[in-house]
């Protein structure tokens, strides 16, 4: 992740130093970026003088001093709160007062992280998916007091480099790593119920989804779905909305963790036909992703059209929720979590719960 945003700074042409803690990685940083981008220009992306002028500009630093310059510095360290603070707390002893502070961070608190500082107002979040350098898009997450031209710094300088940034709030998962749990948590919930993640999967890209809510869960690992799921389900007080299903855990525990371990819920099995009821299906699943985005709207910091972009963008979806939302209209989908909440045992009842702004708009 780290190698991959210098490498998206550095071909647009910023100067990028560089550091890590493991000296091997540092020693390697070098050969390994020339060869991620000797691909890009075997692929006829990139020209050997672009490729020339990207290594030119990065310098690899042995320590954290060599940062002093840096107008920027973006950290993607092992996600422990304790840790940034740390490395923050020795950063803004040596880059100017003005430099600005981000983090790469996909499931702490910004607030957290620039607690106890002496500038906290520099600190902000600059979530880039992997990998960085094909992922179009930037999460920006500002905390309550960072200030404002550290925001529009920030958000320039990334659009510069050919992003596209979002801006979203400091809350957990901030758009889609939020908005996404319906997605995988639904397709659970089918399968609870006796539904094969064939069957689910099929009725999603029947849908126009490029991957289903299993395929998905393969090709990332069902590891790191569970740690994101449990991370969810604890920083929103144990709602519902984040249940933590027994056969995703059951799933980590087999060993079949997705493409990585050769075998997942649907890895490498060949695509199953859509069932008869693929429709059904979908709107089930549509209908908790427009609710969820619903309920983070109304919590403030983003917009639909924000939301929308991040979905489309960051899991590659053919529609943000709120598309989603025109295209079946308000009273089907309300329609749906009812139906959704009457059949659920009561402990997920409020799982489906309308979103404010979906109940009363």
């Amino acid at each position: 992740m780290g190698l991959g945003i210098v490498q998206v700074y550095a071909q647009a042409g910023f100067p990028v130093i560089a550091t890590d803690a493991h000296a091997p990685a540092r020693d390697s940083a070098r050969d390994r970026l020339t060869a991620a981008l000797q691909s890009r220009v075997a692929a006829g992306k990139l020209t050997q003088a672009e490729r020339d002028r990207a290594l030119g500009c990065l310098t690899v630093a042995d320590d954290l001093p060599a940062l002093a310059p840096c107008q920027l510095v973006i950290e993607a360290i092992v996600e422990k709160l304790d840790a940034k603070q740390t490395l923050f707390a020795c950063l803004e002893k040596i880059v100017a007062p003005d430099a600005i502070l981000a983090t790469n961070t996909s499931s702490l608190p910004i607030h957290g992280i620039a607690r106890g500082l002496r500038h906290p107002a520099r600190v902000l979040a600059l979530h880039f998916f992997n990998p960085p350098p094909a992922m179009k898009l930037v999460e920006l997450a500002p905390h309550a007091t960072t200030a404002g031209d550290v925001i529009t710094r920030a958000g320039t300088w990334t659009e510069a480099a050919g992003k596209t940034v979002i801006r979203c709030p400091d809350r957990p998962g901030f758009i889609v790593n939020r908005c996404a749990r319906p997605y995988y948590g639904e397709a659970l919930a089918l399968l609870a119920e006796g539904r094969g993640p064939g069957e689910i999967d099929a009725a999603m890209t029947a849908a126009g989804y490029r991957l289903g809510p299993f395929a998905l869960i393969d090709l990332v690992g069902a590891d790191i779905n569970l740690a994101a799921t449990e991370g969810m389900h604890t920083a929103m007080q144990g709602h519902p909305r984040y249940h933590v299903f027994p056969a995703l855990k059951a799933q980590v525990a087999s060993g079949n963790l997705g493409r990585k371990t050769g075998r997942g819920f649907v890895f490498p099995d060949p695509p199953a036909a859509a069932p008869s009821d693929a429709r059904t299906i979908a709107l089930r699943i549509e209908a908790a992703l427009v609710n969820e985005a619903h309920w983070l709207l109304s919590e403030g910091g983003t917009t639909p059209e924000g939301i929308d972009t991040a979905m489309r963008l960051g899991l590659n979806f053919p529609h943000g929720p709120f598309e989603t939302l025109a295209r079946h209209g308000r009273s089907a989908i309300l329609q749906e979590l009812a139906r959704l909440r009457a059949a659920a045992p009561d402990v997920l009842k409020p799982r489906y719960d309308p979103a404010p702004g979906l109940e009363t708009a």
